[in-house]
């Protein structure tokens, strides 16, 4: 399967999703620890792709949404962000939220 369509499939079949160096659990990087930390935060089950394990992801994810950062997270099948965006909206009171209702619509 073509790596695109790999990187598709991810974004369209999880409600939530990282794509991320390292895992939930053992992150490789700061960036990824803390946007991973902040989705743990929500209680919302989320997906996650290690790109450190798969170097085709790795090379092309930055083309998939024009996004050229790690990690990227999709919520609702669409990019929210990087780490940044999840950290401001986890403060701000967004996050929990916006996962629960990204959950809920996938469950209707």
């Amino acid at each position: 399967m073509d790596v695109m369509q790999r990187i598709d499939d991810a974004v369209k079949n999880n409600s939530i999703v990282i794509f991320m160096k390292g895992t939930p659990q053992m992150p490789s990087c700061g960036f990824s620890a803390r946007a991973a930390e902040a989705l743990i935060s929500t209680g919302v089950e989320f997906s996650y792709v290690n790109v450190l394990t798969d170097p085709e992801i790795f090379e092309n994810l930055p083309r998939y949404a024009d996004w050229p950062t790690f990690p990227q997270i999709y919520i609702g099948h669409e990019l929210t962000g990087g780490g940044d965006i999840i950290l401001e909206m986890m403060q701000n009171g967004q996050l929990k939220g916006v996962c629960e209702e990204a959950v809920a619509a996938d469950n209707a």
